[in-house]
């Protein structure tokens, strides 16, 4: 379902059939915002089965109809923290499959003319150290906001701390990867390259935009 690029070995690259189906829909342009919603949902649901393969279980016993057995319940608090706005829709996705998640929010604007991000909102559980964090966010471009988020994570407590984007640039993971070697990233594409506005190519073009109808 997943592998990690040869040039790239901290990251995952979802090549399941499903995934790429719906990511497909959502590069095309006619996609409007209410299946471009439903995609995103469904892919992040899809996605999380792989990031979460390493979260820590216990050993309980559970009465069946039949008998007594032994079963795995999940042994800490794991935190989602979607980067606002078009991290919300993939938070969505990833809370349907494991609704027992936290979630903390993360504000991050983009300059347009310096490409650098700005924190407008912080809102996050006070013990991140509870258990595993995933920070989600569709698209990894320069990277700049995905690293200032992490440290942001990493500040507040996060010792467990892995990212789901759905497109990533090679630039945004060089400066990801430079900045935070430890991180998993998790993603659906690779794709060419940043334009000279700091979108992705081919990309999907702005995430949030296209979840909101505000394109």
């Amino acid at each position: 379902m997943a592998a990690a690029p040869r040039e790239h070995p901290n990251v995952v690259v979802f090549d399941h059939p499903l995934i790429q189906h719906k990511l497909t829909y959502l590069r095309d342009q006619t996609t409007s915002h209410r299946p471009f919603r439903a995609l995103l949902y469904q892919i992040a649901g899809l996605m999380v089965y792989e990031a979460t393969r390493t979260l820590p279980t216990a050993a309980i016993n559970v009465q069946t109809p039949i008998e007594t057995t032994v079963g795995r319940r999940l042994s800490a608090k794991v935190t989602v923290v979607p980067v606002l706005r078009a991290g919300l829709g993939m938070a969505e996705g990833v809370l349907e499959v494991m609704p027992e998640a936290r979630i903390g929010h993360l504000g991050l604007a983009r300059d347009e003319t310096t490409l650098r991000p700005t924190v407008y909102l912080q809102r996050l559980p006070r013990d991140l150290d509870a258990g595993p964090v995933i920070l989600v966010d569709p698209m990894l471009a320069t990277g700049g906001s995905a690293s200032e988020a992490v440290h942001i994570l990493r500040r507040a407590g996060a010792n467990d701390l892995r990212m789901i984007c759905l497109v990533a640039s090679p630039e945004g993971i060089r400066r990801l990867v430079s900045d935070h070697p430890d991180l998993t990233i998790y993603t659906a594409a690779i794709d060419r390259a940043l334009n000279d506005r700091g979108f992705i190519v081919p990309g999907l073009g702005d995430a949030g935009d296209r979840m909101y109808g505000t394109v």
